[in-house]
């Protein structure tokens, strides 16, 4: 992995920008920068000339992978990128940049919530996916399995998958998730072919420390390879977001602004400079 780092911060720096707040309430913890640089490179070396999903991506990893690329930081990357995301303002944010990318890497996206069934045009039509998903604190796990599930539902009989995850020796709810995580991958057909732990960091207040690992995950038994797609079931949604918060919201809509580029008005207020006469 050699690239320049300058170039790299800026161009990360650039769909960090770019990105709508984060929703604490949906789990939406962004990660820092310097680690999204390194998540960025690694997608895009893994998927190199690929077609692969993103089923969500609050953070931006699947744009700044393809904005590498664009900006000759790095010379690889996946050949298109598809979104699924429940937040419309991921989702409209990712349409506008991706369309300064298109003459690199075809990036689309679109409204999705992991509660519904996967919808037809996307079963079986990557080489990979990518999740960042809630951790599962609360829920046993189920939020991250339920990710993985329509990853793998998303995707070919002989694909990859790369799965973030928290990872922290001292805390056990993180260790048994993993461990949960990778025996369902091994029901769907999948094993680890790489662990890169205790790899990124975020902008937690409640635990600035806490830290994901990167895991990949390689599909070896194609007769795995899910035939639909359900809706999750009902027990299934309890805690999805953390304790208390279940998945209910079917989308997050986005408010119409006359300038997508500006702050919406609806968080901030304007107070008029008294011009002195005289």
């Amino acid at each position: 992995m050699t690239f320049d780092l300058r170039n790299a911060i800026n161009a990360i720096s650039d769909v960090v920008q770019n990105r709508p707040p984060p929703l604490r309430e949906f789990d939406q913890i962004y990660m820092k920068v310097a680690d999204m640089v390194i998540q960025a490179e690694y997608v895009a070396r893994v998927f190199d000339g690929k077609d692969i999903v993103f089923v969500g991506d609050g953070d931006g990893i699947a744009l700044s992978a393809a904005h590498l690329k664009a900006q000759r930081v790095i010379d690889y990357g996946p050949k298109s990128i598809t979104l699924l995301d429940f937040d419309e303002r991921i989702v409209n944010s990712v349409q506008r940049f991706g369309e300064k990318l298109s003459d690199e890497v075809k990036i689309s996206a679109y409204l999705y919530n992991v509660a519904d069934p996967l919808p037809d045009m996307h079963f079986g039509a990557y080489d990979g996916f990518h999740i960042n998903p809630p951790w599962g604190a609360s829920n046993g796990g189920e939020s991250v399995t339920a990710f993985f599930e329509r990853g793998s539902q998303a995707t070919k009989a002989t694909s990859l998958a790369i799965v973030v995850i928290a990872d922290d020796p001292d805390l056990p709810w993180t260790q048994q998730v993993l461990r949960d995580t990778q025996m369902r991958a091994i029901d769907l057909g999948y094993v680890v072919a790489e662990m890169q732990p205790q790899l990124h960091l975020y902008h937690l207040d409640d635990n600035p420390d806490l830290r994901s690992c990167s895991c990949l995950f390689r599909r070896v038994v194609p007769g795995c390879v899910e035939k639909t797609s359900k809706p999750l079931e009902q027990s299934r949604l309890a805690n999805f977001y953390g304790r208390g918060s279940p998945l209910r919201v079917k989308y997050v809509r986005q408010r119409p602004t006359l300038n997508a580029a500006r702050e919406s008005d609806q968080l901030y207020s304007i107070e008029p400079l008294e011009v002195q006469h005289g």
